[in-house]
């Protein structure tokens, strides 16, 4: 099932990973092209939901019509008020594709790629709403824009690119890509630029859209809306969404300490179904590309003592 939009990454995997009941009640928590969503549908029966979450206005377009399929035009933070309100609670599977989509990437305007010099810093899932990445760039402190870098980007360097950019900024504000290449040349490597800037625009991208708070919000609200026995099935980019994840799954909490009562009983709601992170296949890497960086993850709710 490929898409111009976005090529589903790991789909028979995600599928698996769901053990869909063609009766149950599953959620998407990022439509995107809805490559997912639709190979979740074909095998829902008459009396199976689906719930779609996409904040992005362009994945509208890419919605099926299907009276199975309830979307839901918001961010997947707040997931469990959204599903109370519609009377969707509590569902069998949820998958959460991370990343951003191949649409994302190829859509100059959006500002998510660093390969369009012209193209303005928006970076917004959502973009009718919140700071854009040119704001962070001509707003923040020294201080912010460093931990911003080193934080969610993972740049050793980090003070000296904030510094760069604060002093660049002071003659030209920073609105294009081409700008903020200008402003961060000095730091350059001459054969790492790709790298480099992935992690700079990574580390932007993650601060524009609150990529972690919004992650460790869903995470602790998914054992109240599955079912016991239900999955969640988790496809991760980046080593600090896959971080947080791993440590929730095997610990109920994001730093992974374990938490045990008097009589050394864990507390911790899932259960890791996969020892090993999966990974895509040989031949999935050689068709799409950027499947490389994705992570899997698979757990299933605990049964209620």
């Amino acid at each position: 099932m490929e898409n111009k939009y976005h090529a589903p990454v790991m789909l028979p995997e995600c599928l698996e990973a769901l053990a869909i009941n063609p009766a149950g009640r599953y959620v998407d928590v990022t439509f995107g092209g809805g490559g997912h969503s639709k190979a979740i549908l074909q095998q829902l029966g008459e009396k199976g939901v689906l719930i779609a979450f996409d904040q992005d206005e362009d994945a509208k377009a890419n919605l099926p019509k299907d009276e199975r399929l309830v979307f839901i035009d918001q961010n997947f933070e707040f997931i469990k008020n959204h599903l109370q309100y519609q009377g969707l609670l509590p569902v069998d599977g949820i998958l959460a594709d991370l990343g951003v989509s191949s649409h994302q990437f190829d859509e100059a305007d959006r500002g998510f790629s660093f390969r369009f010099d012209e193209a303005e810093l928006d970076m917004r899932m959502h973009t009718a709403s919140g700071e854009s990445a040119s704001d962070v760039l001509n707003n923040y402190t020294a201080e912010q824009l460093a931990d911003v870098f080193y934080q969610f980007g993972e740049l050793n360097n980090a003070k000296s690119l904030a510094r760069e950019i604060v002093q660049f900024r002071g003659g030209q504000a920073i609105k294009t890509v081409a700008h903020l290449k200008d402003a961060l040349k000095k730091y350059t490597p001459k054969f790492g630029d790709y790298k480099f800037f992935a992690q700079v625009f990574q580390a932007l991208r993650i601060e524009v859209n609150r990529e972690m708070e919004v992650l460790k919000n869903f995470l602790a609200q998914v054992p109240e809306v599955l079912k016991p026995n239900g999955r969640l099935v988790v496809m991760s980019y980046h080593s600090l969404e896959d971080r947080l994840v791993k440590n929730f799954i095997a610990s109920g909490n994001f730093n992974g300490d374990i938490d045990k009562d008097f009589y050394g009983n864990v507390h911790k709601p899932l259960t890791a179904l996969n020892r090993k992170v999966i990974t895509a296949s040989a031949d999935e890497l050689e068709r799409n590309p950027r499947s490389r960086s994705a992570k899997l993850r698979v757990a299933e709710k605990r049964l209620e003592s």
